[in-house]
Formats: C-alpha cells, structure tokens, sequence
C-alpha cells in the first residue's frame, strides 16, 4: 500500500514538475536578459523530459521505475537550484515544483 501511494504522489509530482518546467522554459525564452537564464533554460528541458519518462516508467511499471525516480530526483534538485537563483515568479514556482518533486521521487525510488 505504501509503494501504491509514493507511485501516485511521484506521479503527479513529476506531471506537475514537468509543466511547471515547461512553463519556466516558455517564459524565460520571452525574459529581455534571456541569455542570462541559459542555464536555467536548459535545465528546464532536461528536467520536463526526465520527469516525462518517470511518468512513463512508473505508468507502465517499468521495473526501472527506481532507479529513473532516483536520477529524476537528482535533476529536479539541479533545476529547483538554477531556477531558486533567479527572481522571476515562473522560476520561483519551477523551483518550488521541482523540489517538492525531487522529494516524492526519493521516496518512490527508496
């Protein structure tokens, strides 16, 4: 029951992770100082795509399920740092997004 429910949290942290990323990504493209969020951008590619492969392996119970939520976890945490640097509002919320799920993809791959 217990794994039951950390998939479930997992997944909807990685959906909502995933387009708050997406989210990020659009708005930092239209920022003025868009070359200074480079880093920030990317990361935030990286991290929706990874976050929408956790999705798929953890639908499909891949039993690769873990160990792509451990690595997912170790990206989200990248991203919410990037994005935590900066004081636009989408990044503050990308950051917030993405710790929460680097927290329920830890929990998922333990």
């Amino acid at each position: 029951m217990v794994q039951l429910q950390n998939s479930q949290a997992c997944l909807e942290a990685c959906i909502s992770c995933m387009e708050a990323c997406n989210r990020c990504f659009h708005q930092c493209l239209s920022e003025q100082n868009h070359d200074e969020l480079s880093e920030c951008i990317r990361l935030d590619r990286e991290c929706a795509d990874m976050c929408a492969f956790a999705v798929r392996a953890i639908e499909a119970e891949s039993p690769f399920a873990a160990e792509i939520c451990a690595l997912c976890a170790g990206i989200c945490e990248a991203c919410a740092k990037e994005c935590q640097m900066h004081d636009h509002d989408h990044c503050q919320a990308c950051a917030k997004a993405c710790f929460t799920c680097a927290e329920a993809c830890r929990k998922m791959a333990a």
